[in-house]
């Protein structure tokens, strides 16, 4: 007879789990995505005025690239990259800048530090120093303060929850108030399952840690619009904490917009950021009052 398989979590056991949370486990190839965010980045870098390396806090780790809107008074789309805290950077993150900056737009893509050499707590406290530098700075960079839209991906939208928790915002600015709608993609949002899995080596999450580290479970009374989105081809788990997410938002948020995007995977959907004929890009563009017609093509 066969030995029955301890369940770590809900109904998976180890190896289950583990592939629940390996967001690869949908594609063919992850490589032929990571070349892509590196490549398009480097492309847009080079044909779109940019100020690298802008210093919002005292890490090294603590910079991000800007690309200055070409009308004053511009909506700006900051980009929290995804990697599972550990991986990946804001040379891979300059990509949704060749759509949105044409269309009007400013666009920031940051960095932070990365797991095993920072705890997820200062992680955390990276994203939200930068989302206040860029709103104590926005008259600078000549965008309209009132207009900061955060997005990220995977563990970037978890990055980006995080920062609009009530006390979110290092300076005590409600969150809800000072920022005008953010774009949570494929994100994980209730992080004891991802303790349970080989996700958490670098991270050395425990039970405690995981909790306080899960928006989900934190969740102010007020948020601004979201936008809720994830790929058709993406795990049952990640699905669950989609749908989790939207239930617990709904009534919260100033508007909701859930979008489950059947063609895209977890490492494509962030190319529609930027593309106005893409549900994703659509949903952005009017969450920032912004018209497709000077998209170039």
């Amino acid at each position: 007879m066969g030995t029955a398989r301890e369940t770590v979590y809900g109904a998976y056991d180890q190896a289950a789990l583990d592939r629940q949370y390996s967001p690869s486990s949908c594609v063919a190839d992850l490589t032929v995505f990571l070349d892509a965010y590196a490549t398009r980045s480097a492309r847009v870098r080079a044909t779109l005025p940019v100020r690298r390396g802008l210093r919002y806090g005292p890490a090294p780790c603590e910079r991000l690239d800007f690309f200055p809107a070409r009308v004053p008074d511009a909506p700006l789309v900051v980009f929290v990259h995804g990697g599972y805290w550990q991986e990946l950077s804001r040379n891979d993150s300059s990509f949704p800048a060749e759509g949105l900056v044409p269309a009007g737009a400013a666009f920031a893509a940051l960095d932070y530090g990365l797991a095993p050499a920072h705890r997820l707590d200062e992680i955390v406290a990276q994203v939200r120093r930068a989302t206040a530098w860029l709103l104590d700075h926005a008259d600078r960079l000549g965008v309209d303060g009132r207009r900061v839209h955060l997005a990220g991906s995977s563990a970037g939208a978890h990055l980006v929850l995080m920062t609009l928790l009530a006390d979110g915002l290092p300076d005590g600015r409600d969150p809800a108030r000072a920022t005008a709608g953010a774009v949570l993609l494929s994100g994980v949002y209730d992080l004891e399952p991802v303790r349970l899995t080989y996700v958490n080596e670098p991270l050395g999450l425990d039970a405690e840690a995981a909790r306080r580290l899960s928006p989900l479970h934190h969740l102010p009374d007020r948020l601004p619009p979201l936008i809720v989105a994830r790929g058709g081809a993406e795990t049952e788990e990640f699905a669950r904490q989609h749908d989790e997410l939207v239930a617990a938002v709904t009534g919260r948020a100033a508007r909701v917009t859930d979008l489950v995007v059947g063609h895209r995977n977890h490492f494509d959907l962030p190319f529609d950021l930027a593309d106005p004929r893409s549900e994703v890009g659509a949903a952005l563009f009017a969450q920032m009052g912004l018209a497709s017609g000077g998209l170039a093509g």
